[in-house]
């Protein structure tokens, strides 16, 4: 009988010893279809869900890859029915397809009449289909309007049933845009220099077009907007890119400017601030969503312009609305990017149907490997509180709990003592609330960014800090997505959004950028301990347990040796 490092169970929950001498090779190879639920000491626990394996399928991965998976790396005998039900499953993708018909135009087509009768008869598809056509080839097929071509595709997911979309897109207005081999400097100083697309981004790239449109999911750091680059040369027509922030707006033109052959006056940005419309446009999905008179006033922006290619930057992070939108722009091309397809809204799955499948993902471990990433250390460092804050902290209503904890004022010395013994390191202090950080910044005698900080202030200060100029900065949530500090090499993380694994793995990420010296970096995470703090934590941890990250449990008095 092998000693595999995992043990499958009929449940779909998929077990791994964390210390067997093949963990690391079983994580990798289950890591494409299987979704990490828990991750203690010494036992990670997975399961297989229906999304998870619909994802891997198209991404190219088949049942017979996976069930061998399965197979090679359990301890014990997989239960027959479990694999009998991954194949099923995977085979569920694709049986359904949509397709442009020379005659009909947009049609569902199915090679099994049954499956095709199941979903008609369903009440999530009325008044998404009409009348039933005969093209020859099929069990059966019926005609589609283009304008439900989105709302189709999510209500045959809930249906158990999602369609494989080869409809095809329109080619959009043309646009000539070319990656450019030497940069172009942007900021005063930098010097031009020669550089060409890393073998994954190119594979991401690659992966995007082999589809037709979907999600690629690299870590932090990795270099997503150069993948969004390489997509929009490949594509070369006219770009909407939607993004989280007007600073992230701002560093996606410079970076374009720099890598490709546009220059600004190609390149719009569409925010609180500016209403520009050019063959690339870049849009902040806070002013899509902003509602006046019960109105979505922007929305003209989609049609503005016969956009070629539509890019969403951070996808976990879509708001409700956009999704909606999204809905109707099937026809265009629809590239995601993101380091977590996590979402702690657990609307996966419309990602999956209205932006698309997982087309290419790259574990971290394996960038880091590659010297793309830096490699990183992880410290959870519990305080515990005073007994009158104990009491405190006992006896609050269960909505208060959260923040007496997280703001603990313990956490000012931790930090402070932190950031001594990082004397000639760059250091981010990340937080959630407010008077926290204002507290955290006079103590450390650093600037602080917030959501009320103007855009002309962050960017100063995020200037200053990638210069060196100063080399503490406190910040607030908005630098969670999208900021670009390749100097940054220490992260504190005091308070968050609850149990967010995406806004963890997004923390860390600020830190990840390889440093020219090949140094660690080091990662934080200050927490209350026997509080919600310390349970909330431990559901951070999940995606970074998942992408192969320990965190080390360091007492707050023992700090002084921890480093």
């Amino acid at each position: 009988m092998p000693d595999g490092p995992l043990i499958v169970q009929s449940d779909k929950s998929v077990l791994l010893e964390v210390d067997h001498p093949q963990a690391e090779a079983a994580r990798r190879a289950i890591a494409p279809f299987a979704e990490l639920e828990r991750a203690p000491e010494h036992v990670h626990t997975y399961r297989l869900t229906n999304l998870g394996l619909w994802n891997a399928r198209a991404a190219g991965h088949d049942a017979e890859q996976v069930v061998d998976t399965l197979i090679a790396y359990s301890r014990y005998p997989v239960p027959h029915a479990l694999l009998v039900d991954v194949a099923e499953t995977m085979g569920r993708y694709g049986r359904l397809t949509l397709a442009s018909h020379p005659t009909h135009g947009l049609v569902l087509e199915s090679t099994d009449a049954a499956v095709l009768a199941e979903v008609l008869k369903s009440r999530r598809t009325a008044g998404l289909v009409g009348e039933r056509v005969d093209i020859g080839t099929t069990a059966g097929a019926v005609t589609v309007h283009p304008s439900e071509r989105g709302n189709l595709k999510q209500a045959l997911v809930k249906l158990g049933w999602p369609a494989e979309d080869l409809a095809g897109y329109v080619d959009g207005e043309k646009h000539a845009i070319a990656l450019s081999p030497t940069t172009t400097p942007v900021y005063p100083g930098e010097e031009a220099s020669a550089w060409e697309p890393r073998p994954y981004q190119q594979q991401a790239v690659d992966g995007f077009f082999h589809g037709g449109s979907g999600v690629v999911v690299l870590p932090c750091g990795a270099g997503k907007t150069i993948v969004g680059a390489g997509a929009m040369a490949r594509s070369q027509t006219t770009t909407l890119i939607l993004v989280t922030n007007t600073v992230s707006a701002r560093q996606w033109r410079d970076e374009l400017v720099r890598r490709t052959s546009l220059t600004e006056d190609e390149i719009g940005e569409y925010s609180g601030s500016r209403k520009e419309i050019r063959p690339v446009t870049i849009a902040t999905y806070q002013v899509l969503t902003t509602k006046r008179k019960g109105v979505y006033s922007h929305l003209e922006l989609l049609d503005a312009r016969d956009w070629g290619l539509i890019l969403y930057d951070e996808v976990h992070l879509l708001p409700a609305p956009i999704f909606r939108m999204t809905a109707d722009l099937q026809a265009r091309r629809r590239l995601g990017l993101t380091a977590t397809l996590v979402r702690e809204d657990g609307r996966e799955d419309e990602v999956f149907s209205l932006i698309g499948p997982k087309r290419y993902d790259a574990p971290w471990k394996d960038i880091e490997a590659q010297g793309y990433i830096a490699p990183a250390d992880c410290v959870e460092v519990r305080l515990t509180l005073p007994e009158h804050e104990r009491m405190v902290y006992a006896t609050a209503e269960p909505e208060d709990k959260y923040r007496l904890a997280a703001c603990a004022p313990g956490k000012n010395r931790v930090v402070e003592r932190i950031v001594a013994d990082h004397p000639d390191d760059q250091v981010l202090v990340i937080g959630q609330y407010i008077d926290q950080l204002e507290e955290l910044a006079a103590h450390l005698d650093a600037p602080l960014i917030t959501g009320s900080t103007t855009v002309r202030e962050r960017q100063r200060l995020f200037t200053a800090f990638r210069s060196g100029e100063i080399s503490r900065l406190v910040v607030s949530k908005v630098a969670n997505f999208s900021i670009d500090l390749p100097e940054a090499s220490v992260a504190v993380q005091v308070s968050g959004s609850f149990g967010s694994r995406q806004e963890e793995a997004q923390r860390l990420g600020r830190v990840m950028r390889p440093k020219a010296d090949g140094r660690t970096a080091h990662f934080y995470a200050v927490v209350a301990r026997d509080t919600v703090d310390q349970d909330f934590a431990a559901h951070r941890q999940r995606f970074l347990a998942e992408q192969g990250y320990a965190y080390r449990i360091v007492d707050a008095e023992e700090l002084d040796g921890a480093k």
